[in-house]
């Protein structure tokens, strides 16, 4: 009988009994059910069970997190369920029962857009210098902009031009290999496809309109006329032709013997898809991508562009729960293409402001509770730089009215957004940032909306907060002690025996650059659910120990993750990346067994970078102190570049 045996009929219960369970698997710290009807789940029951830290669900799965003791508490479940795990892919597959048609194809373009994603951000602040340097008539009486007094700068912004073409021009590209790497089929053949779309042979897309029919360049096959046409920027068109793409390519491979299919596959589908995307698709999904754009902008700009920016403000935020928001991407995408800049994005930037500033208030009503407070402002500070996950999933929702109040500041913001036409040059970077992105004549009313956003969330959540809020979650710091001093007598002698054994600092557990928990890039980790702690983004593939240790566990199915247990009682998890479990252990390597005892700098983990890379995945490597033992008041050394072994990243004061 496993120690986690009651808990695990516990919450089997809570779940909604085996018949609930479509699927169940586990990571290294959470367990993932698929369950046949969500409702049936008693979330405010599972939290509360003590082995439970959280809970949340994400595509179609309800996480449960358990902590690093999820393996053995899995295999209790399992046995006390009598029903078999599956993998995390498995798992996934058997989500979709839980999404509709609509989830499925957000779900999809999500997929499809998140590795573009960086270098939209990135085209998208360059395009915001570059009108800052050739569309700011500041010199000279307001009659000149810094390029047309100065070369230097005029070659600058020429430059420029040449990263903000590749990433805006050419994204039929970067779509095109997207969806064949999801679709898993050759993206080589998928990039050929999107050149095939914006190449120089072609009449630009921004020159069509204002080109005559009669001078438009046309392919003539004697029977008929194909006009000559580049998708430059046309995310619709060039999703269409990829997925052709990919299916034609997958069917080929069915029918094809295995003998000829080098030649055969590749040379059908990638003719076939590019003869659809030129003949057939594009022209549609052209007009399709003109159809939805034009229609949201004519609510951005239109009589009503008040109720739409107030509607989109308001509900945003319940989107990004359901994983919807990322319908948003290709909507901001296309109206860039056709209008020249989006007045969609900058209200997702407010969104987050105020989702942050909602946080901000539960500061403020939590000031006295030291525990609250190490979730509450890793997140805060979290959404004002764009990620909101960990103030949602982690505060606002836990107390449901900041996260109504974010969304009715969020609203507010909107509103003055688009009566002031705020439009920004591309996606950028969200939170406070989002101003770097916006047109220079939009600045300023964007800095109003942003004062907006984080006053009203702010005002609404201390207001509501002061009647909702509990007496123990307004806790002061004495009544904490005294909780702390009726602690069994067990518990103190326990934490007297492992005194001596001190442990006051840990060394780089690799070689890079060392950064917070709240710039990973996952809710659990980044809102601190599983303890306090830094990452490093490595430059090297092995992972070391950073203090003198006992290997407590490890992941055999996928390798990616270690608990070493220090002397002083202290756990620490090292977990390499964040979803790398589906890789199920292709690129990892242990170096170590479990139970073995290891000393500061000694090999654990073997990984490759670039299978991490190819699959998806960052390799960031992830260090929480699940269980801090004696260590008390650590600081953690971030924003530093850290060496394997010698610089130390956290110590305790």
């Amino acid at each position: 009988m496993g120690k986690y045996i009651n808990d695990a009929k516990e919450l089997l219960h809570l779940v909604g009994g085996r018949e609930n369970i479509a699927a169940v698997s586990h990571c290294i710290t959470r367990m993932r059910f698929v369950l046949n009807d969500p409702k049936k789940a008693d979330i405010q029951k599972i939290e509360a069970m003590k082995v439970v830290k959280g809970s949340f669900t994400q595509a179609g799965q309800f996480q449960v997190i358990i902590g690093n003791t999820v393996s053995d508490f899995y295999n209790d479940f399992t046995a006390v369920a009598g029903i078999e795990g599956v993998s995390k892919d498995a798992v996934k597959s058997a989500a979709k029962q839980n999404q509709n048609v609509v989830q499925k194809i957000m779900t999809a373009l999500a997929e499809i857009f998140a590795p573009l994603i960086p270098a939209i951000i990135v085209g998208g602040l360059i395009l915001g210098f570059r009108n800052c340097i050739d569309s700011l008539y500041l010199f000279e009486n307001g009659t000149k902009t810094l390029c047309d007094i100065s070369q230097f700068w005029s070659g600058i912004d020429s430059f420029l031009w040449l990263i903000g073409e590749a990433v805006f021009h050419m994204l039929p590209v970067g779509i095109c290999w997207s969806v064949t790497k999801k679709m898993g089929t050759t993206q080589m053949l998928g990039i050929v496809l999107g050149l095939t779309l914006v190449s120089g042979q072609l009449l630009n897309a921004y020159a069509v309109a204002g080109t005559a029919a009669a001078d438009i360049p046309k392919w003539d096959f004697g029977f008929v006329q194909v006009n000559m046409i580049g998708y430059q920027a046309q995310v619709i068109p060039a999703i269409l032709a990829a997925f052709t793409l990919a299916y034609l390519e997958k069917f080929f491979k069915k029918i094809c013997p295995s003998v000829i299919s080098m030649i055969v596959v590749p040379f059908c589908s990638l003719v076939l898809s590019v003869m659809a995307a030129h003949f057939v698709l594009g022209p549609i999904g052209w007009k399709i991508g003109s159809v939805i754009s034009s229609v949201v902008y004519a609510g951005i700009t239109g009589p009503l562009k008040i109720v739409f920016g107030a509607i989109f403000g308001f509900v945003y935020a319940p989107l990004v729960i359901t994983g919807l928001h990322h319908m948003s991407n290709a909507i901001d995408l296309q109206l860039i293409a056709d209008f020249g800049g989006t007045m969609l994005w900058p209200m997702i930037a407010l969104s987050n402001i105020a989702q942050g500033s909602a946080v901000l208030g539960m500061i403020y009503l939590q000031k006295k509770d030291a525990q609250a407070q190490e979730v509450n402002i890793p997140s805060c500070i979290s959404c004002y730089l764009g990620v909101t996950e960990p103030a949602m999933f982690g505060v606002n929702l836990k107390y449901s009215y900041p996260f109504i109040c974010g969304m009715i500041g969020s609203a507010c913001a909107s509103i003055v957004c688009v009566a002031t036409n705020s439009t920004a040059n591309a996606i950028g970077v969200g939170g406070l940032p989002g101003i770097l992105s916006m047109q220079p004549q939009s600045m300023l009313t964007f800095a109003i909306c942003m004062l907006i956003a984080v006053a009203v969330p702010f005002v609404l959540t201390v207001m509501v907060g002061k009647t909702k809020l509990q007496p123990k979650e307004v806790k002061s710091v004495e009544e904490v002690k005294s909780v702390e001093e009726v602690k069994s007598a067990e518990e103190v002698k326990s934490a007297e025996e492992v005194k001596s054994a001190e442990v006051t600092e840990l060394k780089a557990f690799a070689t890079g650059d060392v950064i917070t928990l709240k710039e990973v890039n996952d809710g659990v980790f980044s809102a601190g659910i599983m303890g306090e702690g830094l990452a490093i983004i490595p430059e090297n593939e092995t992972v070391y120990a950073p203090a003198d240790a006992t290997v407590n566990l490890l992941m055999q199915g996928s390798r990616h993750a270690c608990g070493l247990k220090l002397a002083n009682g202290a756990e620490i998890l090292l977990h390499i990346g964040i979803d790398t479990v589906a890789m199920k252990g292709d690129g990892f390597e242990y170096l170590v067994k479990e139970g073995q005892k290891v000393s500061v700098g000694t090999p654990l983990i073997k990984f490759d970078k670039k299978k991490i890379s190819e699959a998806g995945y960052v390799d960031t490597i992830i260090c929480v102190i699940a269980e801090p033992g004696n260590m008390e008041n650590i600081i953690f050394v971030t924003g530093i570049h850290a060496i394997e072994k010698e610089t130390t990243v956290a110590k305790t004061e």
